[in-house]
């Protein structure tokens, strides 16, 4: 009895562990917040086979989801999130809609050809002092801060990005994202993964050295 209780309790650690950010884990839909903080799931997206050449990720925002849907072009998906209308879009760097308003063009996002690609548009709302669980992604994620500041480490080192600003990290190495300084981050975010995995996975051999600030 003992040994299933305790099987049971590491599975469910395991569990919580894959979903990267918590609570939400990043899987949760956003129309099924049950909270203020988290990250939860806006939108996800097959995008295919992806052209040759540096692709960049375009966030645009609207009046109204009407106005966005209108603009939208190939690889584009329209979402509500954190009180705006987004556009999102994988496109060239120099991809323009007809209207909306730019927020930020992140990338150059790394992909490989012959894969299928899924884009995974999440939020997060994470107070001070919050962080996730270490993890990996099967694709590159990138990151787009509205409030707050956000700190990244890996084994390279650290990243911190400030509302504002925007930053990504490819696919690969182990990370640990923390909400830094005194105001809580918001921000929303992009995995671009293999559609063939998992879109992120647990770590447990490598542990962060608390470099980020407080």
């Amino acid at each position: 009895m003992r040994t299933r209780m305790l099987s049971g309790i590491l599975i469910l650690m395991a569990s919580t562990a894959a979903l990267g950010q918590v609570p939400g884990g990043c899987d949760t839909k956003v129309s099924d917040r049950t909270g203020v903080s988290g990250c939860y799931l806006v939108a996800s997206e097959q995008v295919g086979s992806l052209p040759a050449g540096p692709l960049f990720w375009h966030l645009y925002t609207y009046r109204n989801l009407l106005d966005a849907k209108a603009h939208t072009g190939p690889r584009s998906t329209v979402v509500e999130s954190l009180g705006q209308v987004w556009m999102y879009t994988i496109a060239e760097r120099d991809w323009r809609p007809a209207g909306g308003k730019r927020m930020a063009v992140v990338g150059p996002l790394p992909h490989e050809a012959g894969k299928v690609y899924t884009a995974r548009y999440m939020e997060a709302v994470f107070m001070p002092g919050t962080h996730t669980s270490v993890h990996t992604h099967s694709g590159t994620e990138a990151w787009y801060v509205l409030a707050g500041v956000q700190c990244l480490e890996t084994p390279d080192g650290i990243t911190v990005v400030r509302a504002g600003e925007s930053s990504l990290v490819p696919e690969g190495p182990p990370m640990m994202l923390s909400s830094v300084g005194t105001e809580t981050r918001r921000s929303v975010l992009l995995v671009l993964h293999d559609s063939s995995k998992p879109w992120t996975m647990p770590e447990m051999q490598w542990k962060p050295k608390g470099l980020c600030p407080k």
